[in-house]
């Protein structure tokens, strides 16, 4: 082999190799398209042989991309571990999406008792369509949230670890009909109009539930509206709207309104945590083995009888 062979021209034949598709290996290393097909060409040129074939519809190796695939993952492990050697992990960045209670949380403080050495800031990104795609852009590591529902792209980058199955529930505004009840059943919202935070970019895929949980159920989500930021801001939305707001049920008490959990049945938001396809860290090894630890303690991947999970979802363990 050249012995000019810059790392990046082997990362990006790698990728396609193993994904032996040019979009999805695109969107794994967080380069255009084009500029990949640019790479793996410069590097058929540099070694002089044909490496893909590609087609229309499919990519495949050719016996030499064959040959150097073994070698070429090994480079870059390499490379990787060269790099690592001289550099001090950086502080990794996690967001809870919210500054309060929550699983997530839960999960952060187990890995820092895990790993001490490692420094995790949080951070609240509320919303993990708006995370995923800081993920993407580099400015943040790892996010929680229901990753089954963020746009199919962006999750293609995305390592994915289920977490939990949070039951949901719901915020009433003080005096509602249905505030003295201790549970809600979800039949009992019907003609109401719920705030699922509907025309907020960040949380897209927290709307995407509600819309399916709703369906033929007579409940409305509420149109699009301001964000409220902070307790007072809420309390005074709350008070003029008087919409029930959906939420999970660890959510943050809030004023002027009483949390519920939601009934018959149970329906549960499957909390994923998330990452940068083939990114390391070790406070990333921190948090998932918090996350398998705490799900197998607490259960938290266990099913309840009586809910259900959204549509198409099969229950699952494990992560990766």
């Amino acid at each position: 082999m050249p012995r000019d062979v810059e790392p990046r021209l082997l990362r990006g034949f790698v990728a396609v190799a193993e994904e032996l598709h040019f979009t999805r290996a695109a969107a794994r290393l967080y380069v255009a398209q084009q500029a990949l097909s640019r790479d793996v060409r410069r590097l058929e040129r540099t070694l002089g042989t044909t490496l893909l074939v590609r087609t229309t519809r499919a990519v495949e190796l050719t016996p030499d991309g064959e040959r150097l695939l073994p070698p070429a993952r090994r480079v870059l492990a390499a490379h990787e571990a060269l790099a690592a050697a001289f550099t001090a992990p950086r502080a990794l960045l996690v967001d809870l999406n919210t500054d309060g209670p929550c699983t997530p949380r839960t999960v952060l403080e187990r890995a820092r008792e895990l790993a001490p050495d490692s420094e995790l800031m949080a951070r609240f990104e509320s919303g993990l369509t708006h995370a995923a795609a800081e993920i993407a852009a580099g400015r943040l590591d790892v996010s929680f949230g229901y990753a089954d529902g963020l746009d199919p792209a962006l999750r293609a980058g995305l390592a994915v670890m289920p977490v939990r199955y949070e039951p949901l529930a719901v915020l009433l505004p003080e005096g509602h009909a249905l505030a003295p009840l201790e549970s809600v059943p979800l039949d009992a919202l019907a003609g109401e109009t719920v705030y699922a935070g509907d025309g907020n970019p960040r949380t897209a895929e927290w709307t995407g539930l509600a819309r399916e949980l709703f369906a033929g159920r007579g409940i409305e989500v509420a149109p699009p509206a301001p964000v409220a930021i902070g307790k007072e801001e809420f309390r005074r939305v709350m008070t003029k709207t008087r919409n029930p707001v959906l939420v999970t049920v660890d959510f943050l008490d809030m004023p002027a309104s009483v949390k519920r959990p939601l009934t018959d049945p149970v329906p549960l938001s499957p909390l994923s945590m998330v990452w940068r396809k083939g990114f390391s860290h070790p406070g990333l090894d921190a948090l998932r083995t918090a996350a398998a630890d705490l799900a197998a303690e607490r259960g938290w991947l266990d099913q309840p009888p009586g809910s259900r999970l959204p549509k198409g979802l099969t229950p699952r363990r494990g992560g990766g």
